[in-house]
């Protein structure tokens, strides 16, 4: 389709998207929107460095590249350039989402109907301390092609749709907020979960008006499977992304293959072509996605690669470059990550503990070597069993001792489809996940 230039390696991502927002605030409609945006990043690199043009004018395209090429510097040897030689060749066209389940389908009369059920079953008769509530539905459709100096033809889809419900519950004066966001990539999973918003409203009333303030100090902590998974993301899936290390000799040093990081129970893994929000057929560079074991049995045992980590550190793609959209470059970034499940129940776990701490769900995470994280409900537990509602600040710990504290690893584990993950100014759609997981000892705030 287009003609590269010789002496340079140069690859062409198109995206068409197209994405629908329906909002209601306390029965207002703040949005009711569809747009559609088409785009194209064109690259040129000559061994030394990159030349970038991005345009919305897909007419343009080739001017553009024959423009960056010509202030380029050529190599006839650019094809052994290690980088270079790192970039994989595919002719794939992948069009999961083209078919009966396709999000561009949807009419807004659709949106607006499944968004008022919701309103209609979970906000009709809301208790005076819910003040305020939000509800709405958000969908996207993008289709994004690839195309390489080195031969690779790619064409892939991908798609998700949300409906949220959320409140804000007052008592005393605090301010709680509670609800539920449910994502999927099939409209009809959307429908259903009137009961389960329900039962989180319910949940999150009980704590507003029950809730004492913890103790400070080193408790037992079990997480439940969604802190698990934010745990696993933000303290270990970010470590594992090589572009950390390029530059810092002392981590490289720290962070050898085989090095024993945590419990025999800690199993790690990291893998784009599983259908959940870090779904991809193929990364920003065309790269096909693989499964990455990055911690098996405690030890230490793979990374996350880009072209130029997989070249500098002399290992193996892994297909985790990504890019938030065709505006963007490709970096290093997680997909699916998620650490393995054990073999017992969540109540096993928790009749284990004669005095701790039960981390239902946080607001956000954050870590490196030593990871925070902001509860939003936790529980006490008392004689193995689940006892008064806790209002807990923060949560912290050091990544590898937390690793190794975990003593048991329930056999729930669950997906996480609706994060969205920043990094340098890019907001990218992954997906998280866990089982519940026993640390014997955290800091708790």
């Amino acid at each position: 389709m287009y003609r590269f230039p010789k002496g340079l390696y140069a690859d062409i991502r198109i995206e068409h998207t197209l994405s629908a927002n329906y909002r209601v605030q306390n029965e207002e409609v703040k949005e009711n929107s569809e747009t559609s945006v088409a785009g194209a990043m064109i690259r040129v690199y000559d061994g030394k460095m990159w030349y970038t043009s991005v345009t919305n004018d897909l007419d343009n395209i080739q001017s553009e590249l024959d423009s960056l090429a010509s202030i380029a510097e050529p190599d006839e040897d650019i094809e052994n350039d290690p980088m270079v030689k790192k970039f994989e060749i595919h002719k794939d066209k992948v069009l999961r989402f083209d078919g009966d389940n396709d999000l561009r389908n949807v009419t807004r009369g659709q949106r607006e109907e499944l968004v008022q059920s919701y309103i209609s079953a979970c906000f009709e008769n809301t208790p005076p301390e819910i003040k305020q509530w939000y509800a709405g539905c958000y969908q996207f459709h993008t289709v994004k092609e690839f195309y390489s100096s080195k031969g690779s033809e790619i064409v892939q889809d991908f798609q998700q749709c949300f409906i949220n419900m959320w409140c804000d519950i007052v008592v005393n004066d605090v301010k709680t907020t509670a609800g539920k966001t449910v994502g999927g990539m099939d409209f009809n999973i959307l429908y259903g979960h009137e009961q389960e918003v329900l039962d989180r409203l319910d949940r999150y009333l009980d704590y507003a008006k029950n809730a004492v303030d913890v103790t400070p100090g080193e408790y037992v902590c079990v997480l439940a499977p969604g802190v698990t998974g934010m745990f696993t993301h933000e303290s270990f899936g970010h470590k594992s992304e090589a572009d950390f290390m390029l530059n810092d000799k002392t981590l490289q040093e720290e962070w050898v293959m085989g090095k024993k990081v945590g419990s025999d129970l800690v199993s790690i893994c990291d893998s784009g072509d599983m259908l959940h929000r870090g779904y991809i057929a193929y990364d920003d560079e065309g790269t096909a996605p693989k499964e990455t074991w990055l911690i098996k049995k405690g030890v230490l045992t793979g990374r996350l690669h880009d072209a130029n980590s997989a070249a500098t550190l002399g290992e193996e793609l892994t297909g985790n470059a990504r890019a938030q959209d065709f505006g963007f470059p490709p970096m290093v970034r997680m997909t699916n990550t998620y650490m393995e499940p054990g073999d017992i129940s969540s109540e096993e776990i928790i009749a284990g503990v004669e005095d701790g701490i039960y981390v239902y769900n946080v607001n956000y995470g954050t870590g490196q070597g030593t990871f925070t994280m902001q509860p939003n409900c936790c529980y006490r537990i008392r004689n193995g069993k689940l006892a008064e509602p806790l209002r807990v600040n923060v949560v912290t710990g050091s990544v590898f001792q937390t690793l190794f504290d975990i003593d048991a690893v329930g056999n729930d584990l669950e997906f996480c489809d609706i994060s969205t993950c920043g990094k340098n100014g890019q907001s990218m759609p992954v997906s998280d996940a866990g089982p519940t997981i026993r640390v014997r000892k955290l800091t708790i705030n």
